[in-house]
């Protein structure tokens, strides 16, 4: 095959087909320290076989680029990087490894690791004198492909649903739908199979707004795991940031599947958010692979010591630090976020240990260069930013600091609502402002309630059903010696570890499931809800699942009795959030009068009916109030509830004066769930059962309800 070569253009980085065809190929590549570049073309029927290697003789600045005539479509490529080998001054160039386009758009396989991506010789390590390896990665390195951006939108346009009517939805693609009996077997696991009118029924049914994926770019399995005969389920292992992995592809194009996932949930009314990792890459340590970043420039991509530019600063756990400081990083950031929105049509982003990316240099600082530059930037300051507000450096957690107009994971809700219901004593004052939206985190910084991400679970921990049957983590499976998960995860599982057929404990579990959903869907901010929860999906006390795809982390559709009925209380829930405006409003409460009932628009009872007293907001016995919620021209509602471990008598405040013929409608009760909704409160007052929670609503004679 002849190719015809020509200088090319230094923008845009990446592969980039020219003239409106797939003949001719403009190649760029940054690389400031590299001494020369070689651009490797495969055969596309035969990806293994190299049929052209370029050397890269134009340089502008420190981008290195090509233009190539000749190329077959979806032409596959890779590149050789040569340089210094310097270890102790962060040179790692080894012109052996055959290196991933950072800018590629697809992959010719997944990304698995071999012992030829290292770029070090390990054996050699040990005495100090890090030596190159010279071992051909070649041969068991995926291949970049050059794409093409052509599909049919069909006219999609973003359901754009505001965050106060958002709920999200935390999903694994392949756990989803790998099990799911009315989708057809070949799309099961697949973003077909997420696309499939089966699912999207159920999400629809469900009440749920958006979607948020876990991570679906490109990641590489890990060479520990793989020797274990497990492999990166998770995916939080990137190692190319603009492209849709090909392990949940049903067919050949991952990208037209994607594509066409998005159309399908968008029809639905249906937002997609990416669970995205710019914080750290799959290459890991010095002593892990080098298939991309780290062979083309080191020193540049990640964060190194300043002393020590041989070592990494790691602020992730995973072995090294993608340095957003620098600006060419911080381009293929920016770049990567524009292309998922503009290209692929995604409504958002909820970001992996997001304190890394406003660390500069290394202190977390809320007006960072990557912060502002989402605030300015035309396209992400339109769409859902949700940070994972904490990463494992020093001053890592961060919940509440992040700037406008940012969401984030509220990791202090999480807590005070699980140690609430568990009955931990002293912190009533903390769980009535969680409650309320967490106006103490995010007031300060004229951010609203919806900058609160609510949550109870999520993938990283027990799920919901775990939450109240384990008091233990169980990770043997994932065979580390139990050492990996987190130990503080609140968790109470009601007087048996694991399964139990007492048929108090099993009520009394679940109606602490209940109460944990209610408390989330009726509290002020963004409701997120984990995928499996409402199907009573279990991990069997796994809080560490990120190496497990096989049926630990895949839902099960099969449901007993006790399940479905569960699923259908969590169906109430949600329609009931929708239905009243005031717990979705986008102000935090005032505590003055609201213009429809003439009280304040929330106050706060002892279970007598009392206000609640400094001394009761200080009491060191197990929660139990009420909150009265209003606001203008909606309904009043009103919360009880009980963490105490016996029965509570609440009595219910009488009906403002301008509402003196309405009366008290039970709406909910996680211990009577059947019964709700034919009740009224008789003598103004209700018992609560231990551990329980009512709704009520404050409807006018005569009203239907």
């Amino acid at each position: 095959m002849s190719f015809q070569i020509l200088s090319g253009s230094p923008h845009p980085l990446g592969a980039h087909c020219l003239h409106g065809g797939t003949d001719t190929v403009n190649f760029a590549i940054y690389s400031q320290h590299a001494s020369a570049v070689d651009l490797c073309l495969f055969d596309p029927r035969e990806p293994t076989h190299e049929i052209a290697r370029i050397r890269l003789t134009e340089r502008s600045g420190d981008i290195w680029h090509v233009e190539v005539q000749g190329c077959s479509p979806h032409q596959p490529y890779g590149y050789r990087v040569h340089g210094s080998w310097n270890p102790s001054q962060g040179h790692f160039f080894n012109p052996n490894k055959l290196l991933f386009d950072p800018f590629a758009r697809a992959f010719s396989e997944p990304a698995i690791f071999h012992s030829s991506m290292l770029a070090t010789d390990l054996l050699a390590l040990p005495e100090g004198h890090a030596k190159a390896d010279r071992l051909d990665s070649g041969p068991h390195v995926p291949r970049s492909l050059v794409e093409t951006n052509e599909f049919d939108w069909e006219g999609d346009l973003a359901p754009a649903t505001p965050l106060a009517e958002t709920l999200v939805y935390e999903l694994h693609v392949k756990g989803f739908t790998k099990l799911h009996p009315d989708i057809p077997e070949h799309l099961r696991g697949s973003y077909a199979g997420l696309a499939n009118d089966a699912s999207i029924q159920y999400l629809h049914e469900l009440g749920v707004t958006a979607v948020q994926l876990m991570p679906v770019h490109y990641h590489l399995d890990d060479g520990f795991l793989i020797e274990r005969g497990l492999v990166n389920y998770w995916g939080y292992n990137t190692v190319g940031f603009f492209a849709p992995d090909p392990r949940y592809a049903a067919g050949d194009d991952s990208i037209a599947e994607f594509k066409g996932m998005v159309k399908a949930l968008h029809r639905a009314g249906i937002e997609v958010i990416l669970d995205v990792v710019y914080n750290h890459t799959g290459e890991a340590g010095i002593d892990g692979p080098t298939c991309c970043f780290r062979g083309i420039d080191n020193l540049n991509y990640y964060r190194t010591q300043a002393k020590n530019p041989g070592a990494y600063q790691d602020f992730t756990g995973c072995g090294n630090t993608v340095n957003s400081t620098h600006p060419r990083v911080l381009q293929l950031i920016m770049e990567s976020l524009r292309y998922w929105v503009n290209e692929m049509h995604v409504d958002g982003f909820r970001f992996d240990l997001a304190v890394t990316l406003g660390r500069e240099p290394s202190n977390y600082n809320a007006h960072c260069a990557f912060f502002k530059a989402v605030l300015q930037d035309p396209v992400l300051s339109q769409v859902k930013m949700i940070a994972e507000p904490w990463d494992l450096g020093r001053g890592g957690y961060q919940v509440g600091n992040f700037p406008q107009p940012w969401s984030e994971l509220n990791g202090r809700y999480r807590d005070t609502v699980r140690r609430f219901w568990k009955g931990d004593h002293g912190i009533l004052p903390e769980f009535s402002s969680r409650l309320a939206g967490s106006q103490d985190l995010y007031g300060p910084g004229n951010r609203s309630p919806q900058a609160s991400i609510n949550f109870i679970t999520s993938h990283d921990g027990f799920t919901l059903r775990d939450l109240v049957r384990y008091n233990h983590k169980h990770n043997e499976d994932n065979l580390e010696g139990n050492r990996d998960g987190s130990d503080h995860d609140m968790t109470w599982n009601h007087g048996v570890e694991g399964e139990t057929d007492d048929p108090n404990i099993r009520a009394l579990r679940n109606r602490q499931r209940r109460n944990f959903l209610t408390t989330l869907l009726l509290s002020r901010g963004v409701p997120f809800i984990l995928a499996g929860d409402e199907l009573g999906r279990s991990q069997n006390g796994n809080n560490n699942s990120y190496c497990q795809d096989n049926e630990l982390n895949w839902i099960s559709w099969s449901m007993h009795q006790e399940e479905s009925d569960f699923l259908e209380f969590v169906k109430s829930l949600i329609t009931f959030r929708k239905k009243y405006p005031t717990l979705r409003r986008t102000h935090f409460y005032s505590g003055k009068a609201s213009t429809s009932s003439g009280t304040p628009d929330i106050v706060w009872y002892r279970p007598d009916g009392t206000a609640m007293t400094s001394a009761d907001w200080h009491s060191q016995t197990a929660g139990a109030l009420s909150t009265f919620l209003d606001g203008p021209m909606t309904t009043p509602i009103l919360l009880l509830l009980n963490a105490w471990p016996k029965p509570l008598t609440f009595r219910l405040p009488a009906p403002p004066n301008s509402l003196r013929t309405a009366h008290w409608q039970l709406e909910i009760d996680t211990a009577d769930f059947h019964g709700a909704g034919r009740s009224t409160a008789l003598h103004g007052q209700s018992v609560l059962p231990s551990r329980s929670m009512q709704v009520w609503t404050l409807q006018q004679a005569g009203s239907v309800v």
